[in-house]
């Protein structure tokens, strides 16, 4: 049986999701994060030395990384199912986003989310605008600019079909929602791209993709 360690408002929403859309079995261990720190609790580290989510278990093997996982499940219960024929253009792109993902769009959402909660964090009033202006430099010169960057090229590509690596839907579509929802929630992600939010709008509408949300819980990022 397979297992799940999902954290709450993680990246383990997506394999939830994989595992929904393969119609597999599974069971969901559930972990909280801490409300202070939004940190993984350290239990999760009984399960992997890293203590992050996603990992799963599934006949005495343990894997982590979003991208692996996904890798892992479509190949040894997809049967070929949520991935093009190898050899194609649409394989060639289905590699591509599954690994562009994680990374090259989410490094500025994660900068981002981190300088976010440093602005909102208490500190000494002679370190505050010291702290915020390097805060706001950074915002303004990098992370911003970058992720209007990958938003802009990502409105450009997924105009191209209906999903990333083509007509049909794949498991690099699972891959790339967390970065593009996480980007509606942190990053400005709204109807100025509609091409990326009618793409949200079709992944949730399919089943698998509800039918996920209520066995992993509340999904806020």
């Amino acid at each position: 049986m397979i297992t799940v360690h999902h954290l709450n408002n993680s990246r383990s929403q997506r394999v939830l999701w994989l595992l929904e859309e393969l119609g597999l079995e599974y069971e969901i261990k559930h972990y909280e994060r801490d409300p202070q720190t939004m940190l993984a609790p350290t239990s999760l580290r009984e399960v992997h030395p890293l203590g992050k989510s996603p990992v799963i278990t599934d006949a005495g093997l343990t894997l982590a990384e979003s991208g692996a996982i996904v890798e892992y499940l479509v190949e040894r219960y997809g049967n070929g199912r949520l991935v093009p024929t190898p050899g194609t253009p649409e394989r060639l792109r289905y590699t591509y986003w599954l690994h562009y993902a994680e990374g090259s769009v989410m490094p500025p959402l994660l900068l981002k989310l981190v300088f976010d909660r440093i602005e909102q964090q208490p500190m000494p009033f002679f370190a505050r605008p010291i702290a915020r202006a390097i805060v706001t430099r950074t915002k303004s010169s990098f992370t911003g600019p970058q992720i209007a960057l990958h938003l802009d090229y990502l409105e450009a590509e997924i105009g191209k079909s209906e999903w990333f690596a083509g007509h049909e839907f794949t498991a690099a579509d699972i891959q790339m929602s967390f970065p593009l929802e996480a980007a509606t929630g942190r990053a400005g992600l709204n109807a100025s791209r509609p091409k990326l939010m009618a793409f949200l709008d079709r992944i949730h509408q399919r089943p698998a993709y509800r039918r996920a949300l209520e066995r992993g819980g509340v999904y806020d990022l």
